[in-house]
């Protein structure tokens, strides 16, 4: 009989991440960019949630009801506790696929996601997963998908492969994974050093290992050393999905699929020449030796009108995040960095440069009568996706759940006192996440305990460093003494009161 871990890594808890593709939201801008209808989301499903820090950010952040399972009892627990802090009622559940699929009191669904889990499951649990989407994903629901690609993760195969080797066949479960992890990478980083037919062919090899062994511990567990991993080409992807009626969308990454950025003349124009879109994502694949895809799907792609387009657009709202000045107009693709237009983004920007709320509408009026709308809709698109600006939920979301946002975001600050591994906070304006380090969230932390000055931010983390018997690092050297410790906070302060505290406050999460 398998044990309940079903040859997935168990014994070490996966890595908090925060993955804002999962949030329905983020499929506006990319589903009109494609000229794609975006459904009105209300349902919403995560497989594999690991630690459930996204499905919690969503769900805590938006009026969205969200289901999830991960079968991990441990992440689970901890993903049910972020619930029970934000009070967002999420349904979450240890269950594996095969339990959690054929539930029979499950609505259907708006929205599901998966995050990475496709590549680490078996072909039984993905019939099971492939299953529950043709079943339970709406008419017009849309699917996210990431997963590790071919070609792009041949070269590393021999790689996966003998790290796991070595972990079958020498790894001792008595020494925990961490452990098993290393010694699995020493010895495959010797074994290479003998095998000149294999590095001759593949140069690129033992500078991929290398990359790999500075990587967290935890995450390699989960990408390398599970006895399920399955890298695979977009065409078998598309024939798994198939049988759920949904047809691939487009990139949940806006400008990983920016021509002008991603692909040479020649390149788009033999893109061009091929008839068939699927066929299309094949051939992009490989002109980018792709690794990674995360990809939107929908049940019944509905193209939308040139009218609806300007209209959905126009009732839209933006928010810039960065200060003019830092903003730079050039997009940086795989062929290289593209210069924008200045004289359509400096006039967008310009406009967008007070930090308050706008409606396109609105913007599209202040703009000269010649200014193209297409300019304006692709700009704005732009700039979202590198991060400048940021899409605002309606007024009444954003007040129901502007309490639930502020105690997630209260006990994730309080575990930066203790640990490094959480640093999501929740914006109830966008229904997502932003990502910090953990000092500017203990600074956080102290500025919504009533702490206001430098040296109040600066004292409270360094007791929260001495309590925790912890010293800072820099330059890859531990600071031994109080001083230079304080110096180190001071300079990190520096940062945060100019950068971090206005852009919480932008972002509504403090005050």
């Amino acid at each position: 009989m398998a044990n309940w871990s079903e040859g997935y890594v168990s014994d070490i808890g996966y890595t908090y991440g925060y993955y804002a593709e999962l949030n329905p939201n983020s499929v506006k801008i990319p589903f009109l960019m494609a000229g794609l209808e975006a459904p009105k989301f209300t349902t919403a499903c995560e497989l594999g949630f690991g630690q459930g820090v996204s499905i919690n950010a969503h769900a805590a952040a938006s009026d969205i009801e969200w289901y999830g399972t991960d079968f991990n009892p441990s992440q689970a627990s901890f993903a049910q506790e972020l619930s029970n802090v934000s009070g967002s009622n999420a349904h979450l559940y240890d269950q594996s696929f095969s339990e959690f699929c054929s539930r029979d009191d499950l609505p259907d669904f708006d929205f599901i996601g998966l995050h990475g889990i496709w590549s680490w499951v078996s072909n039984e649990n993905r019939a099971i997963i492939t299953d529950f989407i043709r079943r339970k994903l709406k008419v017009g629901g849309v699917l996210y998908i990431s997963y590790n690609t071919l070609p792009g993760w041949s070269a590393a195969s021999p790689i996966r492969h003998m790290l796991t080797e070595h972990d079958h066949m020498h790894g001792s479960r008595s020494q925990g994974i961490g452990k098993r992890v290393k010694a699995s990478i020493g010895f495959t980083q010797d074994l290479l050093k003998l095998c000149q037919p294999l590095v001759q062919q593949v140069p690129s090899i033992p500078e991929r290992l290398d990359a790999i062994s500075k990587q967290n511990p935890n995450y390699l567990a989960h990408e390398y050393f599970n006895r399920d991993w399955q890298p695979m080409y977009f065409s078998e992807m598309a024939d798994w999905l198939s049988p759920t009626k949904t047809n691939f969308a487009c990139s949940a990454s806006f400008l990983e699929d920016y021509a002008p950025s991603n692909y040479t003349a020649d390149q788009r124009e033999f893109i061009n020449s091929i008839d068939d879109p699927m066929f299309t994502q094949s051939v992009k694949d490989y002109i980018h030796n792709k690794q990674f895809r995360r990809d939107y799907w929908v049940k019944g792609a509905r193209n939308i009108s040139t009218a609806k387009s300007e209209q959905t657009w126009h009732q839209l709202r933006f928010m810039m995040l960065s200060n003019a000045e830092n903003i730079k107009f050039e997009v940086k693709g795989s062929i290289g960095t593209v210069t924008l237009r200045d004289d359509i983004y400096q006039k967008v920007v310009d406009l967008l440069s007070d930090h308050k709320i706008h409606q396109v509408a609105d913007l599209q009026n202040k703009l000269p009568d010649d200014f193209q709308q297409n300019w304006l809709f692709e700009s704005l698109a732009i700039l979202h996706s590198q991060g400048a600006i940021i899409l605002v939920q309606d007024n009444d979301i954003i007040e129901s759940v502007r309490e639930q946002c502020r105690k997630l975001n209260t006990y994730l600050m309080q575990q930066s006192l203790v640990s490094p591994e959480l640093t999501a906070l929740v914006s109830p304006l966008t229904g997502s996440a932003l990502t910090y380090g953990r000092f500017p969230l203990i600074f956080l932390y102290a500025y919504i305990q009533g702490k206001k000055s430098r040296q109040e931010w600066v004292d409270y983390a360094w007791q929260a460093l001495k309590k925790n018997n912890q010293l800072l690092l820099k330059d890859g050297n531990t600071l031994q003494e109080e001083k230079d410790n304080i110096k180190e906070l001071n300079r990190m302060v520096d940062d945060f009161e100019k950068n971090t505290l206005p852009l919480a406050k932008r972002l509504q999460i403090v005050e």
